[in-house]
C-alpha cells in the first residue's frame, strides 16, 4: 500500500516538473526568436574599450621611457598584425628592440603572439632558438604612475586613481649565430599583465559583468646581450625596463580605463561592507 501511495505522489509531480520545464522552453524559444532574426544577440553586444583609439595610436608613435631615446619607430606587419617596433637605447649600448601590438577593436583577443615573433625572428635571423625559461614578477603602484604623470607634461589625462598593478612576465633566452637577446614577454593591461591569453580573458569576463572592459597591448622586449650569456645577469635590467614600460602604458593609454577599474573595485568593497 505505501508504495502504491508513493508511486501516486511521484507521477503529480514528475508531470509538474514537465510543464515547467516546458513553460521554461517556451520563454527561452520567444526571447531567442527575435535576436535569432536580427541577429542582435544581447550576448553578443560587447561594452566599448575604454580609450581603445588611444590605444591603438600605440602602433604609430610607440611609447616614451624616461633615461630611453628612441633611436628609430616603425610599423611593421607580424602574424598578420600591425605590430610597433621601437629601437630604444641607453648610454651608448645596444639598442633594445620593443615589441607592442595594442589591442584593435572591443573583439580582439590575445591569441598566438609570441609563436608571431618567434616567426619573425627566424624570418629576420635566418635561425632562431630559446631557452633558459623562467619568470618575472614586478608591481608598479599608483605613486609609480602619479611621478610618471606629473613628470611627463604630454599627459593630459587625470584619472582619479590609479590601481596597483601586479606583472608576471615570461623571462627568457633567444639566440642564433650572430646575436643573443634576453626576452620578457607579457600582456599589459590597466590592473596587471602575464604571457598567458587566459589571464586577460578572466580579467575581461570579470569586468564584463559591470558593463566594463580590460584593454590589453602585447608587449615584446629583446635586450642584447653577451653571445649565449648568463640569463640572470641581465634579470635587474630587463626588470627595471618592464617596469617602465607597463608604467608608461598605464600613466596613459590606460589611464582612463585605470580609474574605471579602479571604480569597479571600490563599488564591490562598499558592497560587502553594507552586507
Amino acid at each position: 500500500m505505501k508504495s502504491v501511495s508513493l508511486i501516486k505522489l511521484i507521477k503529480p509531480w514528475q508531470i509538474s516538473r514537465g510543464v515547467l520545464l516546458v513553460l521554461l522552453l517556451v520563454l527561452v524559444i520567444i526571447g531567442a526568436v527575435p535576436g535569432y532574426l536580427t541577429g542582435n544577440w544581447p550576448w553578443a553586444k560587447l561594452p566599448p574599450v575604454t580609450n581603445l583609439q588611444q590605444i591603438k595610436v600605440i602602433r604609430k608613435t610607440g611609447i616614451e621611457l624616461s633615461d630611453w631615446q628612441t633611436v628609430e619607430q616603425q610599423t611593421i606587419r607580424i602574424g598578420g598584425h600591425k605590430w610597433s617596433l621601437q629601437f630604444i637605447e641607453q648610454d651608448q649600448q645596444k639598442p633594445v628592440w620593443l615589441f607592442l601590438l595594442p589591442q584593435n577593436g572591443p573583439k580582439s583577443q590575445p591569441q598566438v603572439e609570441w609563436e608571431d615573433i618567434s616567426g619573425f625572428m627566424r624570418q629576420r635571423l635566418g635561425q632562431w632558438k630559446t631557452d633558459s625559461y623562467s619568470q618575472i614578477k614586478f608591481v608598479v603602484n599608483g605613486s609609480d604612475v602619479e611621478e610618471k604623470t606629473e613628470a611627463d607634461p604630454t599627459i593630459t589625462t587625470q584619472p582619479k586613481s590609479y590601481p596597483k598593478s601586479v606583472v608576471n612576465a615570461r623571462f627568457f633566452r633567444g639566440w642564433n649565430q650572430r646575436q643573443t637577446f634576453a626576452i620578457v614577454q607579457w600582456y599589459a593591461w590597466p590592473e596587471g599583465g602575464n604571457p598567458a591569453p587566459s589571464r586577460w580573458f578572466w580579467a575581461d569576463q570579470l569586468a564584463q559583468l559591470h558593463r566594463k572592459r580590460v584593454p590589453w597591448v602585447a608587449v615584446n622586449i629583446q635586450i642584447p646581450i653577451e653571445p649565449l650569456g648568463d640569463l640572470e645577469n641581465y634579470r635587474p635590467i630587463a626588470e627595471s625596463l618592464s617596469k617602465m614600460v607597463q608604467t608608461a602604458l598605464m600613466s596613459d593609454p590606460f589611464a582612463e580605463q585605470a580609474s574605471s577599474i579602479e571604480s569597479i573595485k571600490d563599488q564591490g568593497s562598499k558592497m560587502k561592507a553594507q552586507a
